[in-house]
Parts: structure tokens; sequence; C-alpha cells
């Protein structure tokens, strides 16, 4: 896992929740996936708060990956948190995904 990313605790994120801090939440929820799908394959942006590299593949070590899947944080959250369907988000166009093991529809929701 990230160093700069780490899950909150119970209690920080029912206040983010609460705060509908989306700095948080979007690093939180990054965090979670990043420790339940590690590896290094498919790069998850959400600008302007972090990014990380998830999944089991191919790694990449220079440029962009093979894999990208970028978002606002609202959207994010939205999908992470299970108030979006993976598969709603990726068809209204929300979610930007390129490349292979871009779907995270076995990964969400994060909750």
């Amino acid at each position: 896992m990230s160093r700069r990313l780490q899950p909150l605790d119970p209690v920080a994120l029912a206040a983010a929740v609460e705060a509908a801090d989306r700095r948080a939440l979007t690093k939180h929820y990054l965090a979670v996936l990043e420790s339940r799908a590690p590896g290094k394959s498919v790069e998850v942006r959400i600008p302007p708060y972090a990014a990380i590299q998830c999944i089991e593949g191919v790694r990449h070590t220079r440029g962009t990956p093979p894999a990208v899947i970028e978002m606002d944080p609202d959207t994010w959250i939205a999908t992470a948190s299970g108030a979006l369907p993976w598969a709603d988000a990726v068809a209204s166009g929300k979610v930007r995904a390129s490349g292979e093991r871009t779907d995270l529809s076995t990964y969400l929701p994060l909750s």
C-alpha cells in the first residue's frame, strides 16, 4: 500500500462522510482498493487527489501504464461506496477506462 494512502479508521471515516470531505473519502477508498486488489497492472487516477496502481498482472515502470482508469472524485466516491453501480458509471461516460483489467465491478463497492 502507498505510504501516503491509508484507510481511515471508522470514526474518521464517519466524520469524513458527515463532512462530505471529498479529499479524505477519495484517498480512503483508493487505499481500500489498493489493499483488496494488490498489483501494478492498472492505474486508477482520481485527479486532483491521488492515483494508485492495483490489480495483478503486467507491471509497468515508466510512462503510461497499459491500463488506466480515470474519473472525478464524486464519481469515485459514489462507485466505491455503492451509491452508483460501476456499469452505470461507465455507461454514462463518467469513467474513462482503457486497456485490460479496467472493469472494477468485482471489487466494488468497497464499503
